[in-house]
């Protein structure tokens, strides 16, 4: 594939979640290649960095401080942009329960976030590509865990596997607009969304979770990147309603 498939020059990217993590990761290298790119967070001081460093590299950034889960929010938002080419609905949080353990206030708020916070943004997105008749992509973040029945994940796997469903959904209905719609399934990777353990606690974790990769390690932030760039970019153009699996071999699903 000749790299001027991946060049994203002339594009405008949305990225939800872009404070940290696999969000800024992915910020930052569509802004490499080539994208403007306007991302959104809660998180106003990392919004501040991960702008900076896509200024520092020569790219384009604008900033929103934005609480996924307020659809007018993220609807000003979206709608702030002159056209969009990208979506990538990165923005998530981590709950841990038993089922038995777990209350209406936990399911309400990880679905809240993880499901409908990228039903919002897939809703505008889709929206504005269609008034705009703009030839796009849209990537949404699932997770591995909707392919492992991990325990106290009922509140984050359920959400994660709602987006895979959300995903295939949406790609069927605006497909033929040219809008291609996928999605990411991570493994463990490296964030601060996984870092929740102090100190040698949470060395303990990741050195299980490499043990359970047949590459031997966990991932970083722009391993999952370089997955969101291919779903975002013409090297991915045939490519549709698809869960994309960058997990290190630890889920292999039928």
């Amino acid at each position: 594939m000749p790299v001027k498939a991946y060049d994203l020059t002339g594009r405008t990217a949305f990225v939800t979640g872009a404070a940290s993590g696999i969000g800024r990761a992915s910020a930052v290298l569509l802004a490499e290649a080539g994208a403007t790119v306007h991302c959104a967070d809660r998180d106003t001081q990392g919004l501040h960095e991960t702008a900076t460093l896509i200024k520092d590299t020569g790219g384009t950034a604008r900033t929103h401080h934005l609480d996924v889960t307020d659809r007018a929010q993220v609807r000003q938002a979206v709608e702030s942009c002159d056209e969009l080419h990208v979506l990538a609905a990165v923005a998530g949080i981590m709950h841990s329960s038993t089922v038995l353990e777990t209350r209406d206030e936990d399911l309400d708020r990880v679905l809240n976030v993880n499901f409908k916070g990228v039903l919002y943004a897939c809703q505008e997105a889709a929206r504005l590509m269609l008034d705009r008749g703009t030839r796009g992509s849209i990537v949404t973040m699932a997770s591995g865990a909707i392919d492992t029945g991990g325990s106290g994940l009922l509140c984050y796997s359920a959400a994660k596997a709602a987006v895979v469903q959300l995903t295939k959904t949406l790609a069927t209905e605006v497909g033929r607009h040219a809008i291609r719609v996928n999605a990411v399934a991570p493994g463990w990777i490296r964030t601060p969304m996984t870092d929740h353990h102090e100190g040698e606690a949470q060395a303990r974790t990741e050195a299980l979770m490499a043990r359970l990769s047949p590459l031997g390690r966990v991932g970083e932030p722009e391993d999952i990147a370089h997955a969101v760039l291919y779903l975002a970019s013409d090297a991915s153009s045939f490519t549709t309603g698809q869960i994309l699996r960058p997990n290190g071999g630890v889920a292999m699903p039928w």
